[in-house]
């Protein structure tokens, strides 16, 4: 099954929104075993999204719009959707119950009334933490137009509850995937050793370059995710194998993660002393999990002067080699 996203509103072409919807969405749709194609961001214009929307249904059996199903005179995704599947606004009768619900004895405008009007033919999603209900339109036999809310508080839930189970039903397959995280090797050196495993269609691998680490990614698709897993793990361990030392674990979110982890279990622990990361290293480990039992103190030695006096470091040091230096960092 192959996807678009359209990201509607004006805010994010201006910057003053950063689209979490597309990365929310991208990865719900990875999950499922959805190829996403491509992502639109239209603003708040009938006709350019009355065009991204024809370009998607020219090449995607789903397109998920999101932002713009609200009760503002700029919130047009619905009317758009339905003019370009020629499915007329009709009310529909949970999603204006649901509505009054949700304001209770306060009165409601026309223009949050028309939030419960949907394309003929839809399947609704009720949205949980919000007014404006999601849907799924059928364009032809076998493509859908999705639309959901803007707010990432409204998306996630629908997305979760609603959204995927209904796109899991359409596709029958799933995807695994396994992040093999490394430190202290290059993307162009790790992509050497692995290079004859990233040939493979499925599961597919692919090295990619991240902050200051190098992650490889190992992806399967099958009919479900105990058949995917089963279908990675071996190319995840023939990485593992191929990369060697460098690799510190798979699918964690991050070394720190590791360390204290691996500093627990061996009832250890660990203080920092830092300079011009000014207590950032301090901070990473103290977010984690499980770090009040293996952290002790940290000192941030900016000047020169406490480098001394806190941690001896030799004055003669700083002055031959400068604070900035590996022999100062080791001593």
């Amino acid at each position: 099954m192959r996807a678009e996203i359209i990201s509607v509103g004006t805010e994010l072409l201006l910057g003053h929104t950063v689209n979490t919807d597309a990365a929310h969405v991208g990865r719900a749709l990875s999950a499922l075993g959805v190829d996403l194609l491509q992502v639109h961001t239209v603003g708040d214009n009938a006709g350019r999204l009355e065009a991204a929307l024809r370009e998607a249904l020219n090449c995607a059996d789903v397109v998920i719009t999101t932002g713009g199903l609200g009760p503002t005179d700029d919130d047009m995704t619905k009317e758009t959707v339905a003019r370009v599947l020629d499915a007329p606004l009709e009310e529909h009768e949970d999603s204006l119950r649901r509505l009054r619900e949700y304001f209770g004895s306060r009165p409601i405008g026309a223009n949050q009334l028309k939030q419960a009007w949907l394309p003929r033919g839809s399947t609704a999603f009720p949205n949980n933490a919000g007014t404006a209900p999601g849907c799924a339109v059928p364009a032809k036999p076998g493509q859908w137009v999705i639309l959901l809310p803007g707010p990432p508080s409204e998306l996630l839930p629908m997305l979760e509850d609603s959204v995927m189970p209904f796109l899991q039903h359409m596709g029958g397959s799933v995807i695994a995937s396994f992040m093999v995280r490394t430190f202290g090797i290059g993307e162009g050196t790790a992509a050497l050793r692995i290079g004859d495993l990233t040939e493979g269609a499925n599961p597919t691998v692919a090295p990619y370059a991240g902050d200051a680490e190098m992650f490889v990614r190992v992806t399967a698709k099958a009919e479900n995710a105990a058949a995917a897993k089963e279908l990675a793990t071996p190319v995840v361990e023939a990485v593992r194998e191929r990369l060697g030392d460098v690799v510190y674990g798979v699918n964690v979110s991050g070394l720190e993660s590791v360390v204290v982890e691996e500093l627990r279990k061996r009832g250890q622990s660990l203080a920092t002393a830092e300079s011009c990361t000014g207590g950032l290293l301090a901070k990473r480990i103290t977010d984690q999990p499980g770090a009040s039992e293996v952290f002790g103190y940290g000192l941030i030695t900016y000047a020169n002067e406490a480098k001394t006096r806190l941690l001896g470091v030799p004055q003669g040091m700083l002055a031959r080699y400068g604070a900035v230096s590996p022999q100062v960092a080791r001593k």
